[in-house]
């Protein structure tokens, strides 16, 4: 019934979107969190630029942003970010493709969480001599967190499926495996439900647990 998967390596191309995902959702939280911080923050500039990038960025389809950390940061100013092989490059940049554009989801997340957290609890952490980044870090992220689990595994399951973006640079996960089999095998409906409880695989877990997780520890108000 599944001959027509022989040849290809499907384990392979999921390992590669499970990488994807997890460099490219470890890079958006990082970067997510430092703008929501601008967003939040005491200095103009940089609550400008928070929501500049979020605006606009969030507003630029995922495809053009990727295909232009291909065309734009490779092919043109020549950037490799110290890879050598052709995959290897495509890969990376794919990644920051990833990365810049879910940031902007990560960043709106969690600022919702920040202003869940009363007022109240700001204004003593100052009183008591913190400056703005130890009340970020010490008193407001921390319950932020807590309280945007839900909306970040949202975010991660729709940055999973995202990756079959990444096949337009040439990536080899899922999807391009998925349209190189198409190409070659009369198969298209039992292809497509292969792939289809692939992901299926990759992301009910990934909901399940992090729905549980979010539920222990929610802040309790």
């Amino acid at each position: 019934m599944f001959d027509f998967l022989q040849g290809y390596d499907l384990l392979g191309a999921f390992w590669v979107t499970v990488q994807l995902t997890l460099l490219s959702a470890v890079g958006s939280l990082v970067w997510g969190t430092l703008l929501a911080a601008m967003r939040v923050g005491p200095v103009p500039l940089m609550r400008g630029f928070g929501a500049a990038y979020v605006n606009i960025v969030r507003n630029i389809p995922l495809t053009v942003i990727i295909l232009f950390t291909s065309l734009g940061l490779n092919q043109t100013l020549g950037v490799d970010l110290g890879a050598t092989a052709f995959d290897s490059i495509n890969f990376r940049l794919a990644v920051i493709g990833l990365i810049a554009y879910t940031s902007a989801f990560v960043c709106e997340a969690i600022r919702s969480g920040i202003n869940t957290v009363p007022v109240g609890q700001a204004e003593a952490a100052r009183a008591l001599g913190l400056n703005f980044t130890q009340v970020l870090t010490l008193v407001v992220l921390p319950q932020a967190f807590r309280s945007v689990i839900g909306p970040l595994t949202n975010v991660l399951i729709a940055l999973t499926k995202n990756t079959t973006v990444a096949a337009a640079i040439g990536v080899a996960e899922a999807a391009l495996l998925m349209k190189e089999m198409i190409e070659n095998e009369a198969q298209l409906l039992a292809i497509s439900a292969v792939f289809a409880f692939g992901f299926v695989c990759l992301t009910l877990p990934t909901g399940l647990i992090l729905g549980w997780v979010g539920k222990k520890v929610a802040v309790k108000r």
